[in-house]
């Protein structure tokens, strides 16, 4: 929202008491009467510019939704007779506004959906088994579309935890009834996580690209960048080598720094889950972007040394791994470096009760090291990987 437009919304909380008696009944956009839903609708457009990046926005929303209830509170009672204006009341709720407002309202005048307000007080009060039990057989799509987008919002936030498919089909509805809106931005935020829970990397990758497309200036983007980096790396959706140039499609819509350390995280990832083939995809990614020297240079290195020594490059990923400056690693990667240098030992090993003339001559380096070729072998490399996996339960 422009200052202007902001202004405009200021104007609008003048001091009223009722519509008068000559009032128009279906005002024009330019001359409202300034009832509770209209005063809602400005509440709603200043909230919108928030998730197109307005900073005035942001810094005004509190003071705004103070001076709506204000409003309320010193509203003719009659005016809650208007099913819009108690359906505002909902929507007021849903939007941040006080729950201490809405309990000094004249219940007994308003004209409103008793399971929605009560399910509404519920969640802003925080007593979410209630606001479950309330809200969980409400169809956002029989609703007025204002109404029915907020509520779905919630909804999703309210079923995320114990109904995560629930959850997701009303984040959908929420996107799709309220589109262009703050409750869209918000839809989309929470959706990503689910989705990728969910391991549905195509809707993971739709929504992403849908929320930088519409609301990559948004106040709260870097919540949402957040949310995606918990997507990718707390599920399998980045481990996939098949999908690792969508993954880089989709980083590189975010700043340097930033995508320096997801490709460190997602090299970590894949290496305890024994996906060497995108370890060494994000670690070499991760070596072009961090600086000659660092630390993060230092972890990029580990991790793609890892992918060799394991791969078809023992010798060259065991220098590279012998190479590093421990004193840079982080304390938690030191286990994972030792665990791993053994590990790469190991599969060289000859076989337990082969002969001694065997034994004595060290074994031929193959051109790629092939752990299912041997039961034995295969069954001591996944015991050290399991160990790696135990010694990184920690990993961020």
């Amino acid at each position: 929202m422009t200052r202007p437009l902001l202004g405009a919304a200021l104007l609008m909380l003048l001091p009223f008491t009722t519509v008068c008696a000559f009032a128009d009944p279906a005002p024009s956009p330019a001359s409202t009467s300034g009832e509770p839903y209209e005063l809602v609708r400005t509440l709603q457009a200043v909230q919108d510019g928030i998730a197109r990046g307005d900073t005035a926005a942001h810094g005004s929303h509190i003071a705004l939704t103070r001076q709506v209830g204000e409003k309320f509170l010193a509203a003719d009672p009659g005016v809650w007779s208007n099913a819009q204006n108690g359906q505002a009341v909902i929507i007021y709720l849903l939007s941040g506004g006080g729950p201490q407002v809405v309990r000094k309202l004249p219940r007994d005048k308003l004209n409103v959906d008793e399971r929605l307000f009560n399910g509404a007080l519920a969640y802003v009060e925080g007593r979410q088994d209630e606001a479950r039990e309330l809200l969980k057989d409400v169809k956002p799509r029989t609703l007025p579309t204002g109404l029915g987008g907020q509520v779905a919002l919630v909804q999703g936030a309210l079923f995320a935890r114990a109904e995560a498919s629930l959850a997701i089909e009303r984040l959908d509805d929420a996107r799709l009834l309220l589109p262009g809106t703050l409750v869209e931005e918000a839809a989309l935020r929470r959706e990503i996580l689910l989705v990728g829970q969910a391991e549905d990397f195509d809707k993971f990758e739709f929504l992403t690209l849908a929320y930088i497309r519409h609301y990559r200036n948004s106040v709260y983007s870097g919540d949402f960048w957040q949310r995606f980096a918990s997507g990718l790396t707390q599920s399998s959706i980045a481990l996939d080598e098949r999908r690792f140039a969508r993954i880089v499609t989709l980083l590189e819509q975010i700043d340097r720094a930033s995508r320096l350390k997801l490709y460190l995280v997602i090299a970590r990832t894949a290496m305890v889950h024994g996906r060497l083939a995108v370890t060494r995809l994000a670690g070499e990614r991760a070596l072009t972007l961090s600086a000659d020297a660092s630390e993060d240079r230092e972890r990029a290195h580990f991790f793609r040394g890892v992918s060799r020594a394991l791969t078809d490059e023992y010798d060259g990923g065991i220098a590279e791994l012998k190479a590093l400056d421990r004193s840079k690693l982080p304390e938690r990667d030191v286990p994972l470096l030792n665990a791993t240098l053994q590990l790469a030992l190991d599969v060289r090993k000859p076989f337990a009760g082969g002969s001694t003339a065997a034994a004595d001559k060290p074994p031929v380096t193959p051109a790629r090291l092939d752990l299912a070729s041997s039961t034995e072998m295969l069954a001591r490399a996944r015991k050290q990987l399991g160990e790696l996996e135990r010694l990184t339960r920690d990993r961020p």
